[in-house]
């Protein structure tokens, strides 16, 4: 399983601390993730010529069907709610997925209403697997870039986050699944189109983890 972390630090995606009217309890409401929107700002640069966008619809299916949990910093001992259970609720509009978060009279969870009220903690972040993406290349300034279009995923967790993680934790792994693409690449038959045989390329080294 090739599980993918990503980081959501945009301003408008901050997650926050929110009551629906006075005397109701506190809710975590934020983006975990925000869909592309033809700007950079919206894009996952991975590598320098690799990014990794999330489309509209993306989740559409993970809404439909995942038990998904909603976690402080990835952590699964730092649980704040899921949806199997009511306590966490997802949703998407034009700017990405969002979540509210009804938190129990946890010390986990009080000490996360603390830190967000603080605005010590201000992003959130979300892990998925991929169902369906797109790869292809164009051309950007000049430069050749490999752009992933992100279809369909299976949705495991969302929530607020200390520190963007997977820039730092998935450095390796990056570095790997890029060094097995390009074996593969070497592989292919002279003559295959240059798309074709990045896709290809990919999605086995994708397989064999």
């Amino acid at each position: 399983m090739n599980l993918r972390t990503r980081f959501t630090p945009l301003a408008r995606a901050k997650v926050t601390v929110a009551r629906a009217a006075e005397g109701d309890k506190q809710k975590i409401r934020g983006y975990g993730s925000v869909f592309y929107d033809g700007t950079p700002e919206t894009e996952y640069q991975l590598w320098d010529n690799y990014c990794e966008r999330i489309m509209p619809g993306c989740f559409d299916r993970a809404l439909r069907e995942d038990d998904c949990r909603g976690l402080f910093n990835h952590d699964p001992s730092l649980i704040l709610g899921r949806t199997a259970a009511g306590t966490m609720r997802l949703s998407v509009d034009a700017r990405g997925l969002a979540y509210e978060i009804d938190p129990a009279e946890t010390t986990i969870a009080q000490d996360c209403l603390q830190h967000l009220a603080r605005q010590d903690v201000t992003g959130s972040s979300f892990s998925f697997t991929v169902d369906d993406e797109d790869l292809r290349r164009e051309t950007r300034d000049g430069q050749d870039m490999w752009i992933c279009e992100v279809r369909s995923v299976h949705l495991y967790d969302v929530g607020p986050v200390t520190f963007p993680a997977y820039t730092a934790t998935t450095a390796e792994a990056r570095s790997d699944v890029d060094g097995r693409v390009q074996r593969f690449l070497a592989l292919q038959k002279p003559g295959t189109p240059v798309d074709a045989a990045i896709a290809a390329a990919r999605a086995r080294a994708i397989e064999l983890g």
